[in-house]
């Protein structure tokens, strides 16, 4: 019987990851990368959005990845979403969970998904009842709770419009996604206190980007504030397009490798996480953001001790 986890990371590198790759990987490639992640362990993967191709090319081919794929029953595959449509392709290939996502910043959500966050919010009950009716479950995501480069510090009020929002959908998984890389522990900790007792039935998930080197101490502040769920990708892959200077999510491998160190019970194995990582690091043809890649896990650091020369 395996042992409960202490936390549990979900992979978004075959999504948030690879969305943002010049070089695109083919169906099979990610299928064998899914697989992988699969058998190392991970209980939650996103794998890949159900978005127009002409906006996010690199992922029209979601709806193939899911009927290659050798999906376990005892794993969440999600996709991300952002209409009726995406609904429709997530039921035409038997993807069980879907993802919703508003920004907490107005100018980034025009950006992005080209509404207002209240259009968007609007066009949630179409697409949960559509999912809903077909046996999909259905999470959400705010992107840019922590702080954005147009609005700057994002008032609590626009935080809680769009979480109430979620909830009067009976969306009660949601994700406080730093899109911009903008948070810091000490915010991360206020921001996650005040949301988890004001809103004790959500779920929480915590999404960071390492775009200025804070984000695993991002993850400790949250654990330290009772989340027990993280978004991390291999290689440390990933970025926002409409951020200038945005780096990837934080690395899948260094965190693995942290709480390793820390005894902390994640239920993965890194040696394959690093295996991706490699293989990954090989097909973008690119730096990334991955210092376990780059230096080795911390476990494998042992040299001889020096002798005294007579």
């Amino acid at each position: 019987m395996e042992k409960e986890r202490d936390v549990i990371l979900c992979e978004v590198g075959l999504r948030d990851g690879l969305q943002n790759e010049k070089s695109f990987l083919t169906t099979d490639e990610k299928v064998e990368i899914l697989n992988k992640l699969t058998d190392a362990g991970f209980k939650i993967i996103e794998v890949g959005s159900f978005m127009s191709p002409k906006a996010v090319p690199q992922m029209a081919d979601t709806d193939e990845v899911f009927k290659k794929a050798k999906l376990k029953p005892d794993v969440e595959y999600r996709a991300l979403i952002a209409n009726l449509k995406g609904v429709e392709r997530a039921i035409d290939c038997g993807c069980k969970k879907v993802k919703l996502n508003v920004s907490a910043s107005y100018a980034h959500n025009i950006a992005n998904l080209n509404m207002t966050p209240e259009e968007s919010v609007n066009g949630f009950k179409d697409c949960v009842k559509l999912a809903r009716e077909n046996n999909i479950e259905v999470s959400g995501s705010i992107s840019m709770p922590f702080g954005s480069p147009w609005e700057d510090e994002i008032p609590m009020k626009d935080i809680e419009t769009i979480i109430e929002a979620y909830l009067k959908n009976d969306i009660n998984e949601l994700s406080l996604s730093d899109a911009s890389g903008l948070a810091n522990p000490l915010q991360v900790k206020e921001i996650v206190r005040h949301v988890k007792n004001k809103y004790k039935d959500v779920s929480w998930i915590l999404h960071f980007h390492n775009t200025r080197g804070l984000g695993i101490a991002n993850i400790l502040a949250g654990l330290e504030e009772g989340v027990k769920k993280f978004d991390t990708s291999f290689a440390g892959l990933g970025g926002c397009p409409f951020v200038p200077g945005a780096a990837g999510n934080v690395s899948t491998e260094d965190v693995l490798n942290m709480f390793n160190q820390m005894k902390i019970n994640t239920g993965i194995d890194i040696d394959t996480v690093i295996e991706i990582g490699q293989k990954i690091r090989q097909k973008v043809n690119h730096d990334v953001g991955s210092y376990v890649l780059k230096a080795g896990k911390s476990d494998d650091l042992k040299l001889e001790l020096p002798k005294k020369k007579s």
